[in-house]
């Protein structure tokens, strides 16, 4: 005779096991708020827990300092879930849990007061404070979860491989180009070992990339060093696929003369109106051009962000 469903009627056999297992079926719930819960005393309550731990009805798990208790339903054998629910349809009717309800919505309603008393006290740090938990960039890499990961995407004046390296862990193929010898031995230094990232020598207005190779297309603080950008809008359009999409950072309008020698720009930062003739002078459609917003501590002209997409078939 199989004895585990009479081990079960057992451990249920005192009420105050089943008035227990009531808001454990549907919360996590430490020691001290299960007295309070119960109004029980700690002793009597930790008695119980044993008993019903024993016979697999609850499991705990530790947070921090504090460890917690509940019945996962899922995980119980056959013949306590079918007891179970005999059970609670009898012990939920009772005044005494009637009462446990009550007193279950005021312990959780604590634990959303102690959650809200933080962060009114911490709103005014809470964005250093996170920072020096998590650092200041994990929601940057969180979001590029969302990105498809079949995508093939192409960091066009890819620099030292910064975008690249970003981006690479979250996509199916990087195609990085970049016109400066020195700037792809340091992209290839810095993305070593990352198979799917194709690092090639290359001038924007001449891309090294097949027609139509590009999901999406990244020009980030590359145009203001071209010679002719609409020239290489027209190569980035060249290489997107049909509903390939083109991503522009730069600079808006500025008086910086002194980048022309120092950094070798040849535009002072582009207005929307000029990026939006580029683009749709390059058939691109559905532009959009937002400011960026600026950083406190960037010593450098505002930015704007630039999207397009490539015609679903030319005209």
């Amino acid at each position: 005779m199989n004895t585990q469903i009479l081990d079960h009627m057992a451990a249920l056999a005192d009420p105050i096991r089943c008035r227990m297992l009531l808001p454990l079926e549907r919360h996590e719930l430490t020691v001290n708020e299960i007295c309070s819960v119960l109004q029980l005393p700690q002793s009597t309550v930790s008695r119980h827990l044993k008993t019903l731990a024993d016979d697999g009805w609850v499991v705990s798990r530790r947070d921090g300092t504090s460890r917690f208790y509940g019945m996962v339903f899922g995980d119980l054998d056959p013949g306590a879930q079918r007891l179970w629910p005999l059970i609670r349809e009898q012990v939920s009717t009772t005044n005494g849990a009637d009462q446990d309800e009550r007193r279950l919505k005021s312990v959780l309603s604590r634990r959303r007061s102690k959650s809200e008393a933080f962060f009114a006290s911490a709103s005014g740090q809470w964005d250093r404070l996170r920072t020096e938990l998590f650092g200041d960039r994990f929601h940057l890499h969180a979001l590029l979860a969302l990105i498809d990961p079949g995508l093939t995407v192409g960091d066009l004046g890819c620099g030292t491989g910064q975008v690249s390296e970003l981006v690479a862990p979250h996509v199916a193929r990087v195609i990085a180009v970049d016109g400066s010898t020195d700037m792809v031995q340091a992209a290839r230094r810095r993305l070593k070992g990352a198979a799917h990232v194709d690092i090639r020598r290359g001038d924007m207005e001449a891309l090294p990339i097949d027609d139509g190779q590009l999901d999406v297309a990244i020009v980030a603080l590359v145009l203001h060093h071209v010679p002719e950008p609409s020239r290489a809008l027209a190569e980035v359009h060249r290489v997107l696929k049909p509903c390939g999409r083109v991503l522009i950072v730069d600079m808006l309008p500025h008086d910086r003369e002194e980048y022309q020698q120092q950094m070798g720009h040849v535009w002072l930062g582009f207005s929307e109106k000029t990026i939006r003739k580029y683009l749709e002078g390059g058939a691109f459609e559905k532009a959009t051009i937002t400011p960026l917003p600026t950083d406190d501590t960037a010593k450098g002209p505002a930015l704007f962000v630039a999207t397009a997409r490539k015609a679903k078939s030319d005209r």
